[in-house]
């Protein structure tokens, strides 16, 4: 008797507790699965992306036998190619190099644009509407919206730097550092930070500041890159596709 009760106060003196874990309406759907009968839980997304893949194989390779790329002569150090272009996806980088410094346009802003888009999941960390596409009707709009901007200010300020170089017309009056580097970090970051300010008085979340930012961002890229490639002939210099002195066709770099 005595050894039973020692039982009981030693049960009752236990800290050791449970709790239930997971309660669930049956039958589930894992029951009596076989191997055969099991249920499919490959990702969607990585379909999607293998069939993306599939496709974009398959472009390439129709491009490589519809388009003929022959090599052209040895290259000759004492004649220079004009215009001398990057292959097509470094085109926007080389267009920047024409708006400043190379190491503020080559180096510093393409960094900024990695490191931001490093930045993205950290500054927006919010579960809202993930997996949406600009999250809601509002999203959208300031996503167009800002696209509208973009496709408006960014070959504005080509077409203006181009024809009235700042760094031109000052050279001489203010240090180079000034007109290589600072006159063009300002009007970059202008034209960059302007819809964000205008954002601030709708009382923005963190992912629509992000839609702006990322959207001035790919917008702006795109711009440079077929601003290089369609719209700068000999001497680099601005003219309308079908315009290019001395028979030049922008195509022909394809």
């Amino acid at each position: 008797m005595a050894d039973k009760e020692k039982s009981f106060d030693k049960v009752q003196n236990s800290t050791k507790t449970y709790s239930l874990v997971e309660l669930v309406r049956a039958p589930t759907e894992m029951v009596d699965k076989g191997p055969e009968n099991t249920v499919f839980a490959f990702p969607l997304v990585a379909l999607i992306e293998i069939v993306m893949t599939l496709v974009v194989a398959v472009l390439l390779l129709t491009m490589s036998f519809a388009v003929n790329a022959p090599l052209e002569e040895i290259a000759n150090p004492n004649v220079t190619t004009d215009p001398a272009k990057a292959p097509w996806y470094l085109m926007g980088l080389q267009e920047m190099l024409e708006h400043g410094h190379p190491t503020l346009m080559a180096i510093m802003m393409p960094t900024l644009m990695i490191l931001f888009i490093i930045a993205v999941p950290y500054i927006d960390n919010s579960r809202d509407g993930a997996g949406k596409w600009f999250t809601n009707s509002r999203g959208k709009k300031i996503t167009a919206y800002t696209a509208i901007y973009t496709l408006i200010v960014m070959p504005s300020y080509i077409v203006l730097d181009s024809k009235f170089p700042i760094r031109e017309i000052l050279r001489g009056d203010l240090p180079d550092f000034v007109l290589q580097m600072v006159f063009p970090a300002i009007f970059m970051g202008i034209i960059v930070t302007l819809p964000v300010i205008v954002l601030f008085f709708f009382k923005p979340n963190a992912r629509e500041f992000m839609l702006v930012l990322f959207t001035v961002l790919f917008i702006g890229a795109i711009v440079f890159t077929f601003t290089g490639f369609l719209f700068r002939g000999p001497g680099f210099k601005l003219y309308w596709p079908w315009d290019m002195p001395g028979g030049y066709n922008p195509f022909n770099n394809l």
